[in-house]
Parts: structure tokens; sequence; C-alpha cells
């Protein structure tokens, strides 16, 4: 029963704060609509922490996106405490509350490029506020009358953000809607050594029309660690 009402707890708090739409953690480079909102908020579970990112994005005109992030809000399980880190690069500093912003552009009917990012400061520091940022720069392509969604691309991030490992990479990911709008499956990848590297493979249900919910499993690129990833996204499209 706590971990129902914990897990309710991430969810509200999640919605309630502000994050770029993404596949799983690959941003998916899709724009939110011109004055519509787009919410996502995504909970990773493992056996040692309950970690939650969520997202509020604003669509603009001219393909532009704006939105805050709360990252890294993770509670640890054995301790029975949250996460606060501000003095170690060895996991990500945490909680962190960002702004984000992404601009596409149309190469063709179906090849988009997105460039975008997030910057930001961690929160409720102990003992120092820094910056921490991160940006990618992706090719998305659709095709099948936009039931099928690929994107490749580049990103780059300080160690705050990231953690130790290389501060460039690249990322790609995959959104096939077998069933459009009813059953997806979902994949992502990102390269490196630090928190951002991992896989994600899941599949994609809709609850209704804009509200689909993900359920996915998660390798570290790292160490292997496993975890189990459910994310629900509010999706005006």
């Amino acid at each position: 029963m706590k971990q129902l009402f914990l897990l309710a707890g991430f969810l509200v708090s999640g919605l309630a704060a502000e994050a770029q739409q993404t596949i799983f953690n690959v941003p998916s480079s899709d724009i939110t609509p011109a004055h519509r909102i787009m919410a996502q908020v995504q909970l990773d579970i493992n056996r040692e922490e309950v970690c939650s990112m969520s997202t509020l994005d604003y669509g603009l005109n001219h393909n532009w996106e704006i939105g805050l992030n709360l990252y890294h809000f993770d509670y640890e399980r054995p301790a029975h405490t949250w996460l606060r880190n501000d003095t170690t690069t060895h996991i990500p500093y945490a909680p962190l509350l960002l702004l984000n912003a992404q601009k596409t552009i149309d190469l063709t009917d179906n090849l988009h490029l997105g460039l975008g990012g997030q910057t930001g400061l961690n929160l409720a520091a102990a003992h120092k506020t820094a910056w921490v940022g991160w940006a990618y720069g992706n090719l998305g392509y659709e095709f099948d009358g936009k039931h099928y969604k690929t994107v490749a691309g580049v990103f780059a991030g300080n160690r705050r953000y990231l953690a130790d490992g290389p501060t460039l990479g690249v990322h790609l990911g995959i959104d096939a809607g077998i069933w459009y709008e009813k059953v997806h499956v979902l994949a992502d990848w990102a390269s490196g050594s630090h928190d951002y590297g991992q896989l994600i493979l899941g599949a994609e249900v809709y609850l209704a029309k804009h509200l689909p919910i993900a359920l996915g499993w998660r390798r570290s690129n790292q160490d292997g660690e496993q975890a189990l990833v459910l994310q629900l996204t509010y999706s005006p499209d």
C-alpha cells in the first residue's frame, strides 16, 4: 500500500511540475502545436531508487516550443529519503529545475531537423547551486502516414547533467505505430557510460486519443543495471 501511495505521489508531483517530449529518454523532436500544452512524466523503478522526470511544454508559432523540466526527483528506497546531490559527478546533480526550448525545421514532407536543449540549476542544494546544461541536434523521419517515426542525432552536456563519462555522444529512437494510436512499439538508445547512456525497449498503449501510457525495460550502458520504466504523456496532437 505504501508503494502505491508513493507511485501516485510521483505521478501527481510530476504532472504538477513542468518537461521536452521524449520517446523514452531520447527527444522525439515532435513540436507541441502552437498555443497548446504537452505534459509528460516518467518513472524509472529499480531495486534502489524510484527516479522521476517530468516535462511541461508550450507550443509557439514557427515550430518553436518552450517549457520546464523537473529532473532527477529521486526517492532512495533503502534509506527512505529523497536524493539530493551537489557534490559529485559520479551521478547527476539532483534534483534539477530546467528551462527547455526546441525548434524544428522541415527539410522535406517527411524529414525534419530538430534543435533543442535544456539548462538550469540544481534545487535544494546542501553545499552549492551550479549550472547544468544539455543540447542536441536530431534528424527525424516519418513514413507510412506518420505511423512510423525514427530519430537520430547528436548530443552534448556537462557532467553535472550527464554524470561522469563522455560529454558528447549519439542517440537513436523509433516510435512504431503498429496499431496507430492504439498500440505502439517504442525503443531508444544513447551512447556513453554516463547516466544518459542506456537502452530502453517497450510498448505504448493509448488510454485515450491524447493520453498514451508506456511501459519499458531499461539497461544501463555502464554496468548493465536494469529497471522498469513507466511513462505517461498528454499530447495535444
